[in-house]
């Protein structure tokens, strides 16, 4: 797991990279293969049938087996598996970054989202699909639409000012603790960036590249993980939007 584009930097040892895996066995060893050299490389594989746990443990990966289906069910696993090792007495990461397993995001960006929180810029860095580079029909209309909303709607609410739910994103190991994270499926990121809002965490977007992803889409490439991925984003906009809690601005992204 080392990037050739980059060379390996010491700060990185004490960077964990928390990948969600469900039946990836072609896309995970590109990703992996891409990656800059890390602490540790956390794969939560979540009911796979086919090799992907196999090949991550192939490429130096820590697997950890997460049958509960859901895109948070399998980060929470990752993160539990942190938790485990600190208490094993591995030292706790500085920072976690959370990267899809099919490929269509760029590993070797890695770096330019852990700089602003090592040069202690920010707590919560968002890769922004949206101001990068997208190859033609990486995020379909819907994806595109959903994005839209969402943000619009967190910004409505929130004071949030996000242009993508992006799924390329790093934050302060600290910082996720304090959030608390529970969803368990399609709301996962929508929740860490409405917490982080509210939290007042110091968040920047960067630019990042996207293509198409290797197979085909859980979510948006079938029309029921769609409806009710965006019925859950809704649902969480609404949960935290209508909560009694202060909702406090934030300043945008860069600010």
């Amino acid at each position: 797991m080392r990037s050739k584009n980059h060379q390996d930097r010491s700060e990185f040892a004490e960077v964990t990279v928390v990948i969600p895996a469900l039946n990836e066995q072609d896309a995970l060893p590109l990703v992996l293969r891409d990656l800059p050299q890390v602490g540790s490389v956390i794969v939560a594989d979540n009911g796979s049938t086919d090799r992907t746990a196999e090949v991550a443990l192939e490429a130096g990966a820590i697997v950890v087996d997460q049958p509960q289906r859901g895109y948070g069910s399998a980060c929470l696993a990752g993160l539990a598996e942190v938790e485990r090792r600190i208490g094993r007495g591995k030292p706790a990461p500085r920072v976690i970054v959370f990267l899809d397993a099919d490929y269509s995001d760029h590993p070797e960006q890695l770096p330019e989202l852990v700089a602003p929180i090592f040069e202690g810029r920010a707590e919560f860095v968002l890769g922004s699909r949206i101001v990068g580079e997208r190859e033609p029909g990486a995020m379909p209309p819907q994806s595109l639409y959903g994005n839209r909303l969402a943000c619009w709607l967190m910004r409505l609410f929130f004071g949030a000012h996000y242009t993508d739910l992006g799924p390329f994103r790093a934050i302060s190991y600290v910082e996720l603790c304090r959030l608390e994270m529970s969803d368990t499926n399609f709301g996962w990121t929508i929740e860490m960036q409405i917490k982080a809002t509210k939290a007042r965490l110091r968040t920047l977007e960067v630019p990042v590249r996207y293509r198409r992803r290797v197979g085909t889409s859980k979510i948006s490439g079938t029309v029921r993980g769609t409806i009710l991925a965006g019925s859950k984003i809704l649902y969480t906009i609404a949960k935290y939007g209508l909560s009694s809690e202060s909702r406090g601005k934030s300043p945008e992204p860069g600010a």
